[in-house]
């Protein structure tokens, strides 16, 4: 697949501190790439850089096919981009706002009429069509904000953090409607630090810390990474704790983690769904009792913290 948005050994610094230190990203066209990282690891540096906002000290870019450095103004025909903030006007309308963007893309009066009425009615912005940007909802104004973004139908898409701050229920639209834009063809780079947002709509991940990326792969193979399923037992009977921490030992061939306090034993299953039949019919077999019995499988929350030390990066933009 054809790349819509690759870096190659980016760099930047200000003031002489290091921010990215020799940054890799690519993403194929058609599909999402999650960049997520603690505060302060690089990834709006990163899109300033590959949006044309900032020029990188070393490494090259090219997105949707052109050199970000050299043929900045071709990047910029191409490209929408959200950044942690909404950029609406919060004194003109839904609709004024999508109005004047169509303008500055020069659409025409028509055409520029067509098409805010069908973002207002994609976005579900219709029924506040005309009220000031400034009364409507947070989630309303990044769907504003993202309606925006895509006016001028976009190849590719930079949504940074564009969820912050905003209820389940709105989060949980923007993820359709972002959904639906790829849905449509379009690349997305998405930056965030809602893990469970990037394993909800990412193709691939890019974890970075400390302006370098630590890890990179589908969100399955990072969670294959971060370590094993582990089975958790409940024990009905909590004298039972040490005898059957060593027989799951016996059966699971790893050894259990008993946990007296709370009558649970833990007991790490690299096979997964096999390894848990087998050990549930050995327990049965045994005669053991449990209240509670319960397979956990590594998370994106494993891999962050695995991978960033729980965040302890050096400052950064």
């Amino acid at each position: 697949m054809t790349a819509a948005i690759r870096a190659e050994g980016l760099r930047k610094a200000f003031g002489g501190r290091p921010v990215l230190r020799g940054v890799d990203l690519e993403a194929p066209a058609g599909t999402v790439l999650g960049v997520l990282g603690p505060n302060g690891a690089g990834k709006t540096t990163t899109v300033r850089i590959l949006t044309t906002l900032l020029a990188a000290d070393a490494g090259r870019a090219s997105v949707a096919g052109f050199d970000v450095a050299a043929r900045g103004r071709e990047v910029r025909r191409r490209i929408g981009l959200t950044g942690q903030s909404t950029a609406v006007d919060g004194l003109l309308t839904a609709r004024e706002n999508l109005a004047l963007i169509g303008r500055l893309l020069r659409l025409g009066r028509a055409g520029t009429r067509r098409r805010v009425d069908a973002l207002l009615d994609r976005f579900g912005l219709a029924a506040a069509a005309d009220l000031p940007a400034a009364t409507l909802s947070g989630g309303l104004r990044r769907r504003l904000d993202l309606a925006a973004c895509v006016l001028g139908e976009p190849a590719v898409l930079f949504l940074d953090e564009p969820t912050t701050g905003l209820d389940p229920v709105s989060r949980t639209v923007l993820w359709d409607l972002v959904r639906d834009l790829v849905g449509g063809g379009a690349t997305v780079l998405l930056t965030t630090q809602y893990l469970e947002e990037a394993d909800a709509l990412a193709d691939r991940i890019a974890v970075v810390d400390a302006g370098r990326v630590i890890a990179e792969g589908t969100p399955a193979a990072l969670k294959r990474k971060a370590g094993r399923d582990r089975l958790e037992v409940v024990l009905a009977r909590p004298a039972e704790t040490a005898e059957t921490a060593r027989l799951l030992t016996r059966l699971a061939g790893h050894p259990a983690r008993p946990d007296p306090d709370r009558a649970a034993v833990a007991v790490p299953l690299p096979g997964g769904l096999d390894d848990l039949a087998r050990v549930a019919a050995g327990l049965s077999a045994a005669g053991v009792a449990v209240t509670d019995f319960t397979l956990h499988r590594p998370t994106l929350d494993d891999v962050f913290f695995a991978l960033t030390g729980a965040g302890e990066a050096e400052p950064a933009a």
